[in-house]
């Protein structure tokens, strides 16, 4: 099986919002990405991937040149990408498109500036104009979908399309605005229309000679009773999104930005709506476990590993110390790291009846320690909630790891912890 590779970047002749680009040459030594808004592109990518080893191998396939010619609509990225069977899969990547609104707010920026003007026509995006209208994708903003049987997320497949899909971006960014909803030369004839607009208008204006409306000084000072407020705008639906912090060498690290933005976001909107922040009473660590379970594909990429590694320096903690406790806290919240970091004495009553029943259920080998029943490699914890919470180690290493789902019956707990 020999990938096709044409010689160099370009697209058929579409009509605007359907751009279609032959297959890429295949990549040695270099990165998918010298842009901002390429890397941003990637950056997405690996901050929503649930599994390292299929972006390596998606890497791999696309420097060989698997992806055959992709096509761009609003909307969607689609190709067919060669794998180990004879015939292609067939591959997309959807993401949202931009609202009429969200369109008119970013070409109304770019036309009241015309150095915006001039960077997009040299193929250039500016930070602040990125920004009006949420064009780059945010982790969990890309949905792959591809006919290969892996379920992965994504699959190798959806991998390889989105890094050769950032060569695209990297060489136009067109392409990106035409994902979010329009084409090229629609954009640049609004942006024509809009600029003659403004430059009418001002040389309207100069030519009236009409002259700037004046308050006399004794009527601006003159005592007067206030107006009242008006009443307060009634809270947004939901919180807002930060904006795209792209990678400069020196600055913060984008991802850190990005989350606390987003949680400081979420935070003020469940304040303002509900006049309590569940999050106060929250001690340093457990907010720190909480913001590293939140987080989408925790631990597997660069970025993740290094808030992982601060979370756990910050609070005087081990990132395997971190790693296991966000295991807890995806398993039952609060409760659930209680149970992981807090052994206690239960009293007379369903611990004591968990045993007989966890016989009867052919489970017979538990032994009792505090509220801790424990085979060579399972275990149950009894939570002060009344629920049972299952954990898993290698046999007689006593590395006890959160697994399954709490339950108020052990034999359920126990089941789950079985996959049965």
């Amino acid at each position: 099986m020999t990938p096709r590779t044409p010689a160099r970047f370009a697209d058929s002749r579409h009509e605007d919002r359907r751009r279609t680009f032959p297959a890429l040459q295949p990549l040695e030594g270099e990165d998918f990405a010298s842009s901002w808004w390429g890397n941003a592109w990637v950056e997405a990518l690996e901050d929503t991937a649930l599994d390292r080893a299929r972006l390596t191998r998606g890497r791999a396939y696309a420097r060989r040149g698997y992806v055959d010619a992709i096509t761009v609509t609003p909307g969607r990225v689609m190709a067919y990408v060669h794998g180990t069977r004879p015939r292609p899969y067939r591959t997309e990547i959807r993401l949202r498109t931009l609202t009429d609104g969200d369109w008119d707010d970013f070409l109304a920026t770019a036309a009241a500036r015309p150095d915006h003007i001039a960077a997009l026509l040299d193929k250039d995006v500016p930070h602040a104009l990125a920004s009006v209208a949420d064009l780059l994708p945010t982790p969990g903003d890309l949905i792959p979908d591809c006919s290969c049987p892996d379920d992965g997320y994504p699959c190798k497949h959806a991998a390889a399309l989105c890094y050769q899909t950032a060569r695209l971006l990297d060489e136009d960014p067109f392409v990106l605005f035409l994902m979010r909803g329009r084409g090229e030369r629609e954009i640049l004839a609004d942006l024509s229309h809009r600029n003659a607009t403004r430059s009418a208008a001002e040389r309207t204006g100069a030519a009236s000679g009409t002259p700037v409306p004046t308050v006399p000084a004794s009527e601006a000072l003159a005592a007067r009773p206030l107006r009242p407020l008006p009443p307060p705008f009634a809270p947004p639906a939901h919180p807002g999104r930060p904006p795209a912090y792209p990678q400069t060498p020196g600055a913060p690290d984008p991802l850190a930005l990005d989350l606390l933005a987003t949680e400081a976001a979420a935070r003020a909107h469940t304040l303002l709506t509900t006049g309590t922040d569940p999050v106060a009473q929250l001690t340093q660590w457990q907010d720190a476990v909480r913001l590293a379970a939140a987080h989408p594909g925790s631990g597997l990429t660069a970025s993740t590993r290094a808030l992982y590694r601060d979370l756990a320096a910050a609070t005087d903690h081990t990132p395997t110390d971190l790693a296991r406790a966000v295991a807890a806290w995806r398993q039952g919240g609060l409760a659930a790291l209680v149970v992981l970091e807090e052994p206690w004495d239960p009293p007379a009553g369903p611990f004591d009846r968990a045993r007989p029943a966890l016989i009867a259920a052919d489970f017979p080998h538990f032994r009792p320690w505090r509220n801790h029943l424990s085979t060579r490699s399972l275990q149950l914890r009894f939570g002060r909630d009344g629920l049972w919470y299952g954990y898993e180690s290698d046999p007689d290493r006593e590395d006890w790891w959160p697994r399954g789902t709490p339950d108020a019956d052990p034999v359920g707990a126990l089941t789950a912890l079985l996959g049965r």
